[in-house]
């Protein structure tokens, strides 16, 4: 369950692939927006430069997939997507951010169900989850299109800008995946 080698992934309006140092020019604007970062626990606002740098790297990690959302048609960076894979337990964690300007047109759902098409199938994982915060009920909506569970709320388990957020856990199984598609 070792991601060493970086996957590109494609669906019919996205692809997905490895991020590189050349994108940091078109990532700053997209990502760098309070209203992308408060939907986030990890992205900080201001997103400078070098928290930039600082994610090429650590999407390096093998433990952790992380590609950029494109568009086909042109090639332009909407977004990103991302795995991080507890080996052990053979279960994942998806995540996703996308620039404003996409937001609302499926994208989203579209590239979060290859993600989780390559871990049940390319990787074995045997559960793929993920969690929003309470105040982003759209992230919801997107993992219950994608035939997760709804599995509770941790309540004020997170902080973002000093303020406590709920945390909000859905999950799914591959069985339950198989038995979807």
């Amino acid at each position: 369950m070792n991601v060493a080698k970086r996957p590109t992934l494609e669906t019919t309006r996205l692809r997905l692939r490895p991020y590189t140092e050349a994108d940091i020019a078109e990532l700053l604007p997209l990502i760098g927006t309070r209203e992308v970062a408060a939907t986030t626990l990890r992205i900080a606002h201001p997103y400078t430069e070098p928290d930039a740098k600082d994610f090429l790297q650590l999407a390096q990690e093998p433990d952790k997939l992380w590609l950029a959302i494109t568009l086909r048609s042109d090639g332009r960076q909407i977004g990103g997507m991302g795995l991080r894979l507890d080996p052990p337990h053979q279960h994942g964690e998806i995540g996703y951010w996308l620039g404003v300007a996409y937001w609302g047109e499926g994208y989203a759902t579209e590239a979060a169900r290859e993600m989780m098409r390559y871990g049940f199938e390319e990787l074995a994982l045997h559960r793929i989850y993920a969690s929003h915060f309470g105040h982003n009920p759209a992230s919801g909506r997107i993992l219950r299109k994608l035939g997760m569970r709804y599995e509770g709320c941790q309540r004020q388990h997170l902080r973002k800008w000093d303020r406590y957020v709920d945390s909000e856990l859905y999950g799914i199984l591959r069985e339950e995946w198989k038995a979807n598609e």
